[in-house]
């Protein structure tokens, strides 16, 4: 049988999605406010080049990139931390429109989790009306997508960004163990 132990927190992460006109830095004042310093930023790219989905909403010319944060969080938290930015991206809306979009989610040592309010086959429910969906698995030394990831998530940017991060992450996991004497 099997002993229940709780995982190692994982590397809070977020997808920062946003329209030409907003200032991406209230958002990213925000997202530190509530979380903590953002150790790694990705570069940005043109998140129309991959999709039109938030077209109608957010407008054209959308830019898109990552930010990790220095601070571990417990899994468990992803629900709330997904509930929060939500939140946050109400507040940054104009006419019942957002002009950002906030995607959080964590890195942890063999994969990258999303949290989302659309549920489908793949996507485990977790509480209040968000799911998570494994979105990238890390094999053979790097992360790999699966067949429901998302095109930009594919991208060798944001695979380069996600295995940097799990490189710190990993370093931190070490550190934390040689501190608690493990």
């Amino acid at each position: 049988m099997g002993r229940p132990k709780e995982p190692a927190p994982a590397n809070l992460i977020c997808a920062i999605t946003y329209s030409p006109s907003f200032d991406v830095g209230e958002a990213l004042f925000a997202l530190e406010e509530l979380y903590g310093p953002v150790e790694l930023k990705s570069g940005e790219y043109l998140f129309d080049s991959y999709t039109s989905y938030y077209r109608d909403e957010m407008g054209e010319g959308l830019r898109k990139f990552f930010v990790s944060f220095k601070e571990p969080v417990k899994r468990e938290a992803i629900s709330r931390i997904k509930l929060e930015t939500n939140q946050l991206e109400e507040e940054f809306s104009l006419a019942g429109k957002r002009q950002v979009n906030l995607d959080p989610g964590y890195v942890a040592e063999a994969q990258l989790v999303l949290a989302t309010t659309k549920g489908y086959a793949h996507r485990i429910y977790l509480a209040n009306g968000i799911y998570a969906e494994v979105t990238l698995i890390y094999s053979g030394g790097t992360f790999r997508p699966l067949e429901w990831t998302y095109p930009d998530y594919r991208d060798a940017l944001a695979i380069g960004f996600f295995n940097r991060v799990r490189e710190l992450y990993l370093r931190k996991l070490r550190e934390r163990r040689c501190l608690q004497g493990y």
